[in-house]
Order: C-alpha cells, then structure tokens, then sequence
C-alpha cells in the first residue's frame, strides 16, 4: 500500500511533546485560510511512498514519538493506519492534527477513520482559523483547536480535552511594559 507525503521530518520540536517525527501528509479539503502548509493542500502533490517505507524511516529516526499532519491525514486514513498500528506495537506515542471536529470523525462512514483514530493518543482537531490565531495556544495554531486525549474520550463516548497539555497561563506581572527600544 501507498500514501501520498508532503514531507517527512525526523526530528521535530514543535509538533507535540518531546522531539518528534512528523509525517506530512499530501492533499487537504479544508483549505483554510494562512494554512501554514500551503505546498500540502493540493491532492496531487507530494509523492506516493510506500507505506513500509514511511515506517523503515520512522522507526530508523528511532524517537518513540510521531505526530500526523498535513495536508489532512484522515484523508489517508487506511495507509495511517497501518503506520500507526505498526508504529504502537513498538510502542511509539501518536498524535495528528486535523482539520475535522472528533465528533465528525466518530460519525465518519470509513472504519479506517476509527481504526486510525484508536491508535492515537492525542488529536488536536478543528481548521485553523485565521481571526483566533493565538501564540499563546499550545502545540496549536488557533485558539478554537482542541488538544484531546483520545484514550479517555474513547472510553467516554465524548470528547476529552487533555488536562496534560494546557495552554500557559501569561501572568502579565512578568512583562516589562516600559521598555524602549
């Protein structure tokens, strides 16, 4: 089986906790505007890898951690899948991003979307939005996007905003407004 990648980083430290590997996966519905990622939206884009080869690159990089992107990566759900069930029996910890809401996801008709889903441990969902651009929103580009614990809200039949990964909180007393440049 085959998957279509933007691009492939073996190491990365602003896609999720710890350093990470990131998969970029290509072609994306959402089109969202300021879209970070712009060379990942067209389906036609990237090259189609095999997938065992995703998985040699993975586990070569050998950091215990990836996280899925894109592009939107529950476009490719059953290719992921596969990477992903591999990738947790060897005990890696998974995130993706996507621009889909879990309670979309959870409705979705493709049972590799679920089955994919089942192997993550956080997903951060929702489009980015443009208007809620925050700095301040962790591992996240927009303030609306949720950062959720799948495990949990698997098991809760909801979703489960992760109480791990909270945005900080800025205490202003620690800004020096006066200052002159």
């Amino acid at each position: 089986m085959n998957i279509r990648l933007s691009s492939f980083i073996s190491d990365s430290i602003v896609d999720g906790e710890g350093i990470r590997s990131v998969i970029f996966t290509q072609g994306c519905p959402h089109n969202c505007p300021g879209c970070h990622n712009q060379k990942s939206i067209p389906y036609d884009g990237g090259e189609l890898i095999a997938v065992e080869d995703v998985i040699t690159q993975v586990l070569d990089a050998n950091l215990g951690k990836v996280t899925f992107s894109g592009g939107e990566p529950f476009i490719q759900a059953e290719a992921l899948y596969q990477i992903a069930k591999r990738l947790k029996e060897e005990g890696y910890n998974l995130w993706s991003y996507t621009g889909f809401k879990y309670e979309a996801l959870m409705r979705h008709q493709d049972p590799y979307v679920q089955k994919f889903l089942g192997c993550l441990d956080i997903l951060i969902d929702g489009r980015f939005m443009i208007r809620k651009k925050s700095m301040a929103a962790l591992f996240r580009g927009s303030s609306n996007q949720r950062i959720i614990d799948v495990p949990q809200s698997l098991a809760a039949g909801k979703v489960v905003v992760s109480t791990v990964f909270v945005d900080p909180v800025e205490d202003e007393s620690d800004r020096d407004h006066d200052i002159f440049i």
